[in-house]
C-alpha cells in the first residue's frame, strides 16, 4: 500500500464518526432542538458496543448495542427539554457530563481488554485497483453507512413532505402548532434519530478507528461534530466536506508527529481544536453567513397551548 493510499484510507476513517455524529444533530436541530449532549451520546456508544461486542462475540451485535445506547441515552434529553421544558443548553452540557462518568463506570472492567474490529469489505479485483481500490472497495461497512446517511439526510429533508415539517417546526414551532402539526412529537424523533447517529459513531471509535475501550475515547469528537453543522450553515452536504476536512487535519497532525518534525506533540494534537476554533471564529464574523439556514426556533423551548 502506497503512502497516499495510506493517507485517503485513515483520513476516511477519521472522518466517519464526525460525519454520522454531525448529520445526526444536523437533523436534531433543523427540528428546532439543540443538543449539546453529542460527545456524552457518542462515549455511550462507544462503550456499549464495546461491550457488546465482548459479550456477545460479535462485532455487529456491538454497532447495534452503540446505536441502541445511543438512542435510549437521548431520550432522558428529550423528556427533560421537550416534556418538562428545561434549558436545552444546561441539559446537553449535564448530558455529555452524566455520560463521560458513566462510560467510565460500565467499561471499568473492559480496560485492557482486546477488542473485536468490524471486519472490512473486499472485493476480489475492485478493491486491489491502485490508489483508489481499498478507499472505495475496501472500507469498513460503517463508512459506506455514512455516505448513505448523507444520501438519506439530503433526500429526506428537501424532498419529502416529513421532511419539510420538520423544517418548518425548526423554523416557526407556534404556527406549526396551529397548523395542527405534533411538534413534540416530530422533535422526539428527530432527537432519537440524533441519538442514534451519535451511538453509532461511538461504536465506529471503539470497533473500528481503534478497536478497544479507553475512558473519554471520543477525545472531543462529539464537540467538533456540533462545530461541523454550523460551519455547515445546516446543510448535508456541507457537513460531509466538512467531515472530511476535520479528518484530514486529524491525520495530518498524525503523519506530522511521525515524520519529527521537530513541532511539538500536544500542539499538533491541538490542531483539530484549533481549527475547529478558528472557523467557528470566521464564520461568527460574517452575520449573513451565520444566519443562513440557522432554524429561528434553535434552542427555544415549546410548550404547547393546553
Amino acid at each position: 500500500m502506497g503512502i497516499a493510499e495510506s493517507i485517503l484510507l485513515t483520513i476516511a476513517t477519521a472522518a466517519t464518526p464526525l460525519l454520522i455524529a454531525a448529520l445526526g444533530e444536523l437533523v436534531v436541530e433543523r427540528s428546532g432542538v439543540l443538543n449539546l449532549g453529542v460527545e456524552g451520546m457518542m462515549v455511550m456508544g462507544a462503550v456499549c458496543g464495546f461491550a457488546g461486542a465482548a459479550l456477545t462475540g460479535s462485532a455487529w451485535l456491538g454497532v447495534v448495542a452503540g446505536i441502541l445506547a445511543g438512542a435510549v441515552f437521548s431520550l432522558l434529553f428529550a423528556f427533560l427539554t421537550l416534556s418538562i421544558a428545561t434549558n436545552q443548553v444546561a441539559t446537553g452540557l449535564s448530558l455529555t457530563i452524566l455520560g463521560l462518568g458513566l462510560s467510565g463506570m460500565i467499561g471499568e472492567s473492559f480496560v485492557g481488554s482486546a477488542g473485536l474490529r468490524l471486519p472490512s469489505l473486499h472485493l476480489p479485483g475492485l478493491s486491489d485497483i491502485p490508489l483508489v481500490g481499498k478507499l472505495l472497495f475496501g472500507q469498513d461497512p460503517i463508512f459506506y453507512m455514512s455516505i448513505a446517511l448523507t444520501a438519506g439526510v439530503i433526500w429526506f429533508l428537501f424532498r419529502t413532505r416529513t421532511g419539510l415539517t420538520l423544517r418548518s417546526i425548526g423554523d416557526n414551532h407556534s404556527s406549526a402548532h396551529a397548523l395542527g402539526i405534533p411538534v413534540i412529537r416530530y422533535r422526539y424523533l428527530a432527537v432519537m434519530f440524533g441519538g442514534a447517529c451519535a451511538g453509532l459513531a461511538g461504536a465506529h471509535l471503539s470497533l473500528v478507528y481503534t478497536p478497544q475501550w479507553v475512558e473519554n475515547m471520543t477525545a472531543g469528537r462529539g464537540w467538533i461534530a456540533l462545530a461541523l453543522v454550523v460551519f455547515a450553515s445546516w446543510r448535508p452536504l456541507r457537513v460531509l466536506a466538512g467531515a472530511y476536512l476535520f479528518g484530514a487535519v486529524t491525520i495530518g497532525q498524525l503523519h506530522a508527529q511521525a515524520l519529527g518534525l521537530g513541532i511539538p506533540s500536544q500542539l499538533l494534537s491541538s490542531l483539530p481544536y484549533l481549527a475547529t476554533v478558528v472557523v467557528l471564529v470566521l464564520i461568527s464574523r460574517n452575520r449573513r453567513l451565520t444566519m443562513m439556514n440557522t432554524p429561528a426556533s434553535l434552542g427555544r423551548a415549546f410548550v404547547p397551548d393546553r
